[in-house]
């Protein structure tokens, strides 16, 4: 019996994050919170356990450290798998020195480990999006249409096409041609891909004629080696390795149509959060098939002391007062919400850990805040990272209209009209922002 081909999967950690900025101030996109209890990571590697694929190395370069603590907690194989989940740090080497110039470059840096696992065929995925998605139906893909490479991509209307990579296809699914994010009318003309065919494909067309590129690649691996070595040396994958060699590789495309959203801006990670809490969210936590892993934590249930919560999600360890209005939120782990406040369209990321009876005594007496939300508090369109302590009567609400704005003292953002208070930020009491 001839052995099943092998496939490794790399998870690329992503850059510095900017858009994102600040709640990759002092952690890597793939480690922000999602969902009130995971992080952004555990979305792809749950999905590579869910397909079968248990070989995972993850791609990491700035703010690190808590990421790599929570691949360390979470995810651990018994001693008869042979799968793993392991951090491949940038790191300065004979043959390299520089950081990661961008996604090609970052997986051509760490070309070695890629060898030593010997698999066939290599599964290239983003850190920062919000999908479920059975992969071994893209490995079927591949293989059944004997490409070189495959692209997942997914139909999108005309109005969203300026933030993506668009692809052009043959009638028989193979890629002709790449555009990295066009902003006209005329660049994007020659992408446009008829409804029969996205129909034969078993998807609605529904209007979305372009086919957006969603930075998730299969490789045969040494087709792989080969576009990454070749000079002069590409740095990315889409705005690079593609296009330099559509014409002479078989690039084939996977056709998608889930819910996918790319995390990458605060509006876009706000929006996507607030999603969660309604009665039929587009991704949903609760479906049996396909379960999103993230680290078992001992922590008692919520508790709500009269209350009023309504399209909201709340994770465990949390604590709301008495006479609090909720409505539209999601609550992290071990959030601590005083009574009488009012909150609105906002996320609480949670906290790490409780803090103890004597050092919340200690707090308190000090006339400091000490909880996440204190008493008699109005929010609205705000993140709260964690480990936030607000003091009682703040006004969260961006009276003056912002959109984008940064308290001189660091102490809050806005972004997008999102007011974002940083982790282990302290607001005083009665601040009104």
């Amino acid at each position: 019996m001839s052995k099943p081909r092998q496939v490794l999967s790399l998870i690329l950690g992503g850059g510095r994050g900017t858009r994102l900025y600040p709640l990759t101030k002092l952690r890597a996109k793939p480690a922000v919170p999602v969902a009130g209890k995971y992080r952004l990571i555990d979305i792809p590697i749950s999905n590579c356990i869910n397909s079968g694929l248990t070989k995972i190395y993850v791609l990491t370069q700035f703010l690190s450290v808590s990421l790599h603590r929570h691949i360390a907690n979470t995810y651990k194989f018994d001693m008869f798998n042979r799968g793993f989940v392991e951090i491949l740090a940038a790191m300065q080497t004979y043959e390299a020195s520089d950081w990661y110039q961008g996604t090609a470059d970052a997986v051509r840096q760490n070309s070695l480990y890629i060898k030593n696992e010997g698999a066939e065929e290599t599964l290239i995925l983003s850190g920062d999006q919000l999908y479920r998605m059975d992969y071994q139906a893209l490995i079927k893909t591949h293989r059944d249409s004997g490409a070189d490479v495959t692209i997942a991509a997914i139909p999108v209307p005309e109005k969203d096409t300026p933030g993506f990579g668009l692809m052009r296809i043959d009638d028989s699914g193979r890629v002709s041609s790449f555009i990295e994010k066009p902003k006209t009318a005329a660049e994007r003309d020659p992408y446009f891909t008829k409804a029969e065919w996205i129909e034969e494909q078993g998807i609605p067309c529904n209007g979305r004629h372009y086919l957006a590129n969603m930075g998730i690649y299969l490789f045969n691996t040494d087709v792989l080696f080969e576009l990454l070595n070749a000079k002069p040396l590409a740095t990315d994958f889409g705005k690079e390795v593609f296009p330099r060699n559509v014409a002479t590789k078989k690039i084939h495309a996977h056709l998608f149509d889930g819910y996918w959203e790319d995390l990458g801006t605060i509006k876009s990670y706000h929006d996507a959060s607030l999603a969660l809490t309604e009665p039929n969210p587009p991704f949903d936590f609760f479906q049996p098939e396909g379960v999103i892993y993230t680290r078992m934590r001992n922590l008692p249930a919520s508790q709500f002391t009269g209350a009023t919560v309504n399209r909201t999600v709340i994770a465990d360890g949390c604590r709301i007062g008495t006479g609090t209005v909720i409505d539209h939120c999601l609550l992290g782990v071990r959030s601590w919400v005083g009574n009488n406040c009012k909150l609105s369209d906002t996320l609480i990321l949670g906290s790490d850990h409780f803090d103890t009876a004597a050092e919340t005594a200690a707090l308190a007496s000090s006339g400091r805040p000490y909880m996440n939300v204190g008493n008699d508090c109005e929010i609205r369109d705000a993140i709260l990272d964690k480990d936030c302590k607000i003091g009682n009567g703040v006004k969260i609400l961006n009276t003056a209209g912002h959109q984008e704005y940064d308290e001189p003292s660091g102490l809050y953002h806005i972004r997008d009209g999102i007011v974002c208070v940083p982790r282990s930020a302290v607001l005083p009491h009665g601040l009104v922002i």
